[in-house]
């Protein structure tokens, strides 16, 4: 099976001790960084993380069971400009 690629948005907020950010389609996924290039880099490896688990767990859920495995596609909608759910939780500072 060819390896499938997903694209996210990344979502850097500016704070007191360098930047938050966090995957817009993938709740509870967020990252910390003293840098944008830091939290991008903590975010990357923490999804790699979840989707490597996800797969272990997936595997072991499904192990000896006669299953139908096939790509799956969904077109999202753009994102609707500034409004995340987050927004309350930062001042601007």
């Amino acid at each position: 099976m060819k390896q499938p690629v997903l694209s996210f948005t990344a979502v850097f907020v500016k704070a007191q001790h360098g930047f938050f950010g966090f995957l817009e389609e993938l709740p509870g996924l967020h990252s910390q960084g003293h840098s944008v290039e830091e939290a991008r880099a903590g975010l990357e490896h923490l999804a790699a993380i979840v989707f490597e688990e996800e797969r272990i767990l997936c595997a072991e859920l499904l192990a000896g069971k006669d299953v139908v495995r096939e790509e799956f596609r969904l077109d999202l909608p753009p994102a609707q400009g500034d409004r995340t759910r987050f927004a309350t939780h930062f001042n601007s500072n």
